[in-house]
């Protein structure tokens, strides 16, 4: 089976900008590029999975509801396009719940398993990219045992490299990009 897991705000929608959240459908904005790269995904056999942290909900700085309300509207625009998501997973508590779904660890991730793949024993993570703009992705990734693309489309930037705690396997400038380099090296 074909997994691709892709962060969301950086990835497919504009970054709203640091330590700031898209609240409401109408601040979405679909990256250049991004529908492209999932119907790539989609044409080649993967299955596609939003995998995103969402403290705002928790935060207060937008709720539940309007969360769920730009997911459904994210995924109308998609299913226009033909465009169909495995799944979307958010996890919306804060840093300090310390959850097992907040992203760097893996409880999104191992849910999306057990509903997709009925759990990891089912697949081969080392051919399982997560697609992310920020460290945390890429450690999530690591943590996964999954192949790590950053792309440079949100949150983190090429001359940052440096600092980096944790190294991608691949760097992109744009999902589109990082749809390219999974294909050719799961050809």
């Amino acid at each position: 089976m074909k997994i691709i897991f892709i962060d969301r705000d950086g990835v497919i929608n504009e970054y709203p900008g640091h330590f700031k959240y898209v609240t409401s459908w109408e601040g979405f904005r679909f990256l250049p590029g991004a529908i492209e790269a999932l119907k790539k995904f989609q044409s080649a056999g993967f299955r596609v999975c939003v995998i995103s942290n969402h403290a705002g909900v928790s935060k207060g700085l937008y709720s539940q509801a309007e969360l769920d309300r730009l997911t459904a509207n994210m995924l109308v625009e998609l299913t226009k396009q033909g465009v169909s998501l495995a799944g979307v997973y958010y996890c919306t508590h804060l840093k300090d719940a310390h959850c097992a779904c907040r992203k760097p660890r893996t409880g999104m991730i191992d849910r999306a398993l057990d509903e997709i793949a009925g759990g990891k024993k089912n697949v081969d993570l080392s051919n399982i990219f997560f697609i992310g703009d920020s460290m945390i992705d890429v450690e999530t990734g690591r943590n996964a045992g999954m192949k790590t693309i950053m792309v440079f489309s949100g949150r983190e930037k090429p001359e940052n490299s440096r600092g980096w705690e944790f190294k991608p396997d691949y760097t992109a400038d744009s999902l589109l990009e990082a749809a390219r380099i999974v294909l050719k090296e799961t050809a």
